[in-house]
């Protein structure tokens, strides 16, 4: 880790969180076998976390409250974006969902530009271009864009702008660490979950049962996955273009496509392959093209 820069360190840590919730899917489906589906399963993932850090929001009280309203916002914006993507497979198609979520690097691209007047690079626009083709292709699409068309499409549109908003929040904040990003993180998705169970549905109440049953399991995720995935996004995200961690966040479908095909009989061949391999340079590409300019720079100053 000592020869990268801190910035490439950042867009590690982003595209560590993208391959964390890569295989989000995992635990989530094995919630749903004990009972617990469905919205109620988001107000777990969120909630267990959030009674974990309760030691850490009170210790750190002073910390919270200093980093006032936009604190409240980021932590709104960025626990509202999840909770509006894991409902959205409740109501549309799974590819529909992602293909309209992961719109988000267009998104962020475009509000850094508009708020923080960041650059739109081509090596930017060649980034979204091959991550697109490379959803397109793992997912199969037919013809025609997957335009919203029913209320999971507009949730799962929503959720990438919602997360757009927080990472150009993110990005214009110099006074929150990772620490009090992560906390407001998990109250205000808890706040947010809750909110979307009482206003649209969950379906029946959880197997309190089964959820009791599955915390020797649970706990360890949230604490050594979950959580380290998210504090180290909340670390990375405040130094990168909103438009790169949206790129990096795209190491979800490639890590749950691979994920998907090693542990269910969902197909995985040539196809899937090309996807990921399309989807990896999206992410790479804004690491190698200035990796290698500053080589050849390097060449002609001897």
């Amino acid at each position: 880790m000592r020869g990268l820069s801190f910035e490439n360190r950042a867009k590690l840590a982003c595209a560590y969180g993208g391959l964390i919730w890569g295989v989000f899917w995992i635990p989530l489906r094995a919630l749903e076998a004990a009972g617990v589906s469905g919205a109620w399963a988001t107000v777990a993932f969120y909630a267990i976390p959030l009674a974990i850090v309760v030691p850490l929001l009170l210790y750190r009280w002073r910390q919270i409250l200093r980093g006032g309203w936009r604190l409240q916002l980021i932590g709104l914006f960025a626990g509202l974006s999840l909770v509006l993507y894991s409902n959205a497979f409740l109501y549309t198609d799974v590819v529909r969902a992602m293909l309209l979520y992961y719109l988000c690097p267009v998104w962020g691209s475009l509000l850094a530009r508009i708020f923080l007047k960041e650059a739109i690079t081509p090596v930017r626009v060649m980034a979204i271009l091959f991550g697109l083709a490379g959803m397109l292709v793992i997912f199969g699409v037919g013809p025609g864009l997957p335009w919203p068309k029913n209320a999971g499409d507009w949730i799962g549109l929503s959720s990438g702008i919602v997360w757009a908003i927080a990472m150009v929040l993110m990005r214009d904040d110099e006074l929150n660490g990772p620490t009090e990003l992560t906390t407001v993180y998990f109250l205000w998705g808890t706040l947010t979950a809750l909110a979307f169970v009482v206003l649209v549905g969950s379906g029946p109440l959880p197997d309190m049962a089964g959820m009791v049953g599955s915390l020797p399991w649970l706990l360890p995720v949230l604490l050594l996955v979950v959580m380290p995935g998210v504090f180290s996004v909340m670390w990375g995200t405040p130094h990168l273009n909103p438009g790169v961690v949206g790129l990096l966040f795209m190491t979800e479908i490639s890590v749950g496509s691979a994920t998907a095909a090693v542990l269910t009989d969902e197909p995985f061949g040539l196809r899937e392959m090309a996807g990921i391999i399309l989807i990896s340079l999206a992410g790479l590409l804004e690491v190698l093209v200035p990796l290698f300019a500053k080589i050849g720079l390097c060449h002609r100053t001897r």
